[in-house]
């Protein structure tokens, strides 16, 4: 996996830089500003970017934008300390394929970032919730059109007690773990969830699991 890092804290890129390279990473480049960032993305290949939301100058989602104007598809992960709903909205809105909390363990980012290359839109736990209440608030257009309220009648008891574990944020790995089965049977599970609530993600599917009050800490 190919990084491209843009956080204008030093310490931070610094941090996340050794983070990413002691699980085998690599860092393409690591940047302190989004202007920097855009034009490094447009000059290097990497497969997935880690990008601020709070900068000085040209903010994450001003990053973002530009990336995308700039014909930059690479993936976007937002990795921030905002629990703000506007910040989420505003990412979401302009593309971001997730949005990661800098206090998260560190063994989770790595997964996470896993995740998105395989398609999925990851959001922190903690702002699943609020999610939700952008849903609810018709205020996302990327959910545009999906019920926040879709059914869950059509779940098997299993399904149910996956979804549950999917919207507490938990990794494949983790709920098979958890309910000591194989990976890929929470794999087969989790493809089979997603098909009969016609969602594309599992942010889609935590967001509905938390409409319904499932995934609350206990």
């Amino acid at each position: 996996m190919r990084v491209l890092l843009i956080d204008d804290h030093a310490l931070v890129r610094k941090g996340i830089e050794e983070l990413l390279r002691s699980r085998g990473v690599q860092v393409v480049a690591s940047v302190s500003s989004g202007e920097e960032g855009v034009r490094r993305a447009r000059e290097l290949s990497s497969d997935i970017i880690l990008l601020d939301v709070k900068m000085p100058g040209m903010n994450g989602v001003e990053t973002l934008k530009q990336l995308r104007a700039s014909g930059v598809g690479t993936p976007v992960v937002m990795l921030t300390m905002s629990r703000e709903d506007a910040d989420l909205r505003a990412a979401l809105r302009a593309g971001a394929q997730g949005y990661l909390l800098k206090d998260m363990e560190p063994e989770e980012l790595v997964p996470a970032l896993e995740a998105t290359l395989r398609g999925d839109n990851v959001v922190a736990r903690e702002m699943v919730g609020t999610l939700a209440g952008i849903v609810r608030n018709n205020a996302g257009p990327e959910l545009e059109g999906r019920s926040p309220a879709t059914p869950l009648a059509d779940l098997t008891p299993r399904e149910l007690e996956i979804l549950e574990h999917v919207a507490m944020g938990l990794s494949n790995k983790m709920i098979a773990r958890a309910l000591d089965i194989a990976d890929g049977t929470v794999k087969l599970h989790v493809k089979a969830i997603l098909r009969k609530l016609g969602m594309r993600s599992r942010v889609e599917a935590a967001v509905a699991a938390v409409e319904h009050g499932l995934g609350k800490k206990k």
